[in-house]
């Protein structure tokens, strides 16, 4: 056990929503057939599809974001071709390396909202068919970002266009996608993103499951063969049934959006109380993760009664911190902080 009163670090500090305990208990003597073959991973791909109209995809489950993230771009690339990502991604910095350990380049981009757009891609152009370079074959983003924040319909919708003019794939980490999908301004449907990328994911983990991501493949040719990869990967469960029925809890009544818009809800309630102390964010808030700056003696003193991240340090006095709000966190955790957070700056 820790002395901190509450977790502000992520949002999987929790287990499941109870439905899905429900549900497992439910289940658990009901024989079904292993490697996702089961009846509740079947009914899981049925209810995100009908999200989807139209759309010819493939749906895998696999356990967490780093694993769909390595097993796509292992899937989907080349030996000698790269992947291009905000350097703030989270598979430049958060998985130790788990991209170059396959054999692919992280070629990365600086900037200030942790978003891509074609102008910033448009220098990797260069590399093309110079032997001595990697190739840039696929693009990575997130949404929400490693910031926080979000894609609008028509940021995507420019990069989907660049991508496709050059022959790239477009790969969403959607390890906090229905986050992003209900912020207050989002203007992007499922629909739309399985339209607009080559492949995506789903987040559980983040989003009210124990575990779990659902991958959507809509093009063809990253279709072939991703089971044998999954396979070879490791990210094939013999007990699949677990990530099928998770996902069918969260898609059949689109709880797992219900959720999101808790957490969203949650961190804006906090921002106003921020504000008013004179504090600043680095990105504009928009979704479950907050970046105030503040100074390092009232960082010091949340520190005794909170987790969070410490962020980046700004200057000497002051540094920004990460607050993560869940589909879990109750209105009272985070009108205490605020309280807290006044009463320190008050002393600072």
């Amino acid at each position: 056990m820790n002395n901190y009163r509450y977790f502000f670090r992520d949002d999987y500090s929790e287990g499941c929503h109870p439905r899905i305990v429900a549900a497992l208990l439910e289940t658990s003597f009901t024989q079904q057939i292993g490697y996702g073959n089961d009846d509740y991973s079947a009914e899981a791909k049925r209810l995100i599809r009908a999200q989807l109209p139209g759309h010819d995809v493939d749906i895998h489950f696999v356990s967490g974001g780093t694993q769909a993230n390595l097993v796509i771009i292992a899937a989907a690339l080349k030996p000698y071709e790269s992947i291009i990502s905000a350097r703030t991604g989270h598979i430049n910095g958060h998985e130790a390396g788990a991209i170059e350990a396959i054999g692919h380049r992280v070629e990365t981009v600086d900037t200030e909202d942790g978003k891509l757009n074609a102008d910033q891609l448009t220098p990797f152009l260069t590399q093309l068919g110079h032997p001595n370079s990697t190739q840039p074959k696929m693009v990575y983003i997130s949404n929400t970002t490693e910031l926080g924040t979000v894609y609008s319909k028509a940021e995507l919708t420019e990069l989907s266009a660049f991508c496709r003019a050059h022959g790239w794939y477009l790969f969403l980490d959607g390890a906090r996608l229905p986050s992003a999908l209900a912020t207050p301004d989002n203007d992007l449907s499922l629909a739309n993103i399985a339209d607009l990328t080559d492949v995506f994911y789903i987040g559980g983990t983040k989003n009210g499951g124990l575990f779990g991501e659902a991958i959507i493949i809509s093009h063809p040719e990253l279709k072939k063969g991703f089971s044998y990869h999954l396979k070879q990967r490791g990210a094939m469960l013999a007990k699949g049934r677990v990530l099928g029925l998770q996902f069918r809890e969260l898609f059949r009544d689109n709880l797992i959006f219900e959720l999101a818009a808790h957490a969203n809800t949650r961190a804006l309630a906090m921002v106003p109380g921020i504000e008013k102390l004179g504090y600043h964010f680095l990105v504009p808030p928009c979704s479950n993760q907050l970046f105030p700056t503040l100074p390092n003696a009232v960082i010091e003193g949340l520190a005794k009664k909170y987790v969070f991240h410490t962020w980046q340090q700004i200057d000497a006095q002051h540094a920004a911190i990460r607050l993560v709000t869940s589909w879990a966190t109750p209105g009272a955790a985070c009108e205490q902080f605020v309280t807290d957070l006044t009463m320190l700056s008050g002393t600072a």
